[in-house]
């Protein structure tokens, strides 16, 4: 019992907590374009291959969604009726890791933003309540999303019945098996979830004939819920990751961290999230680098993605569709291919081909810094960090634990008292299965190889 965070506590004098009183928290979401050195190119649209309108988007999203995606108005007002919803969480603890630190014997100062507090358990629900009142004020009322895990389908589906809207969720189906309690969460706020690939879309019936035992990937899913969307009557689609606006609406993270660092009295030498389309890190990291581009700040922000996925380290950048068959805008991003599909990993929310425009344009010119990290080596990082801060954490986030603590370990290596800033986007409380996996010694690696990524690249001549 020595190493759970009660004794630790016990013997550490630093501050455990950071909180913010609600009438701090921001009152706009911070828009990075504006501040970038390099603007992303454009999206194109898929079937012209000329830049991207914001009317080619309007039959999928939101007409207010579309005008963030396209904005570079540096901060956008969060709606009244958002604003009070977010309050039901936020603003989410700033949390030292004091427990962590000690077991690591490191002389960094490790800090989280605990998301993991929300009533979904995720940071997901930043942008699921924004995306659903803008439909909502539209007159929408039915949505169709994706979800890998199913932290975004369950964020989705809460948001849903707080503004009176259907929701239908397209589960990639190796996490529709994998998560039964992810799916029963869903439900439970009244989403309807069919695993991906389908019989009930072209898109899942085609990828089922050619590859009936394919376990899903977020591609596959997005590709079935935007043709669901386009076909059915006052309905949109929501995406969890990947463009603008959801980064956008993630700042919320970031920007109240902000704040309480300054309380703290730290500021960080490095900002980690977890990465798979990058709503995540987009979050924690983007209000940082606005330090970089408009004050010098020596910020390094770090994304953190499986090695089974390793698009930002081994990815090519190139226009590519965000989606496994080509409903989506072609999207300029490091990609493996659009029809790449990641193995059976069990942080479900970061098996996705590309990364974000955004993210890509700030990696292709070295402002963010890219690792992968196995499948092991994170639910070993998972289970440190829930000996010592009392806190499971989902196998998504125990990557961006996992280089925390690389960077921790290397601090005490040199004898430099890093900074270390991390976002928890989200509990594991519904993947005790996963551990279970792991404390059997069931989980396995898995790193795709470069012919398999060449071959997967090597298709994305043909699309321009």
């Amino acid at each position: 019992m020595a190493n759970i965070a009660y004794w630790n506590l016990k013997k550490m004098k630093t501050t455990k907590k950071y909180i913010l009183h609600e009438s701090d928290m921001p009152k706009f979401w911070y828009n990075i374009v504006a501040d970038m050195p390099n603007k992303p190119m454009p999206m194109l649209n898929s079937q012209t291959k000329q830049p991207l309108q914001p009317d080619d988007m309007e039959a999928i999203f939101a007409h207010e969604l579309v005008r963030q995606e396209f904005s570079a108005e540096r901060y956008i007002p969060i709606p009244e009726e958002v604003f009070d919803l977010y309050k039901i969480y936020r603003p989410t603890p700033l949390v030292r890791a004091s427990g962590l630190e000690k077991a690591l014997d490191t002389p960094a100062k490790i800090y989280f933003k605990n998301e993991s507090v929300s009533p979904v358990g995720s940071h997901k629900l930043n942008s699921a309540l924004p995306q659903v009142y803008f439909n909502k004020i539209q007159g929408i009322k039915h949505l169709t999303t994706e979800t890998g895990a199913g932290q975004w389908g369950t964020a989705l589906s809460i948001a849903g019945q707080h503004f009176g809207l259907d929701v239908k969720v397209y589960m990639v189906r190796i996490s529709y098996e994998q998560k039964p309690y992810r799916k029963m969460v869903m439900r439970t706020y009244g989403a309807e979830v069919i695993p991906s690939p389908s019989l009930t879309t072209e898109a899942g019936r085609k990828i089922l004939a050619e590859t009936p035992d394919t376990p899903g990937s977020l591609g596959t899913a997005i590709s079935e819920a935007v043709e669901t969307a386009l076909h059915s009557p006052d309905t949109r689609y929501a995406l969890g990751s990947t463009l603008n606006h959801v980064g956008l609406h993630q700042t919320i993270v970031g920007l109240e961290a902000e704040k309480q660092m300054e309380i703290a009295g730290d500021y960080p030498d490095i900002v980690i999230g977890c990465f798979g389309g990058g709503s995540n890190f987009s979050g924690i990291a983007f209000p940082f680098l606005r330090h970089k581009f408009t004050e010098g700040k020596d910020v390094r922000a770090i994304a953190a993605e499986p090695a089974s996925c390793p698009k930002l380290t081994h990815g090519i950048f190139q226009y590519d569709y965000g989606d496994a068959i080509g409903f989506t805008p072609m999207i300029p991003m490091y990609t493996l291919g659009h029809d790449f599909t990641p193995a059976s990993i069990h942080a479900g929310g970061l098996r996705y081909h590309g990364a974000g425009a955004l993210v890509s344009q700030l990696r292709r010119d070295g402002f963010v810094e890219a690792v992968d990290v196995d499948q092991i080596e994170t639910f070993k990082a998972g289970v440190l960090f829930a000996r010592n801060e009392g806190i499971i954490p989902a196998p998504e986030s125990a990557h961006a634990i996992a280089v925390a603590i690389r960077e921790a370990l290397k601090a005490k290596e040199e004898g430099t008292e890093k900074v270390i800033l991390f976002n928890l986007s989200g509990h594991g409380l519904i993947d005790i299965a996963s551990y279970e996996q792991y404390f059997c010694n069931e989980l396995q690696n898995y790193q795709p190889s470069a012919n398999e990524i060449n071959e997967s690249v090597s298709k994305l001549d043909k699309l321009l």
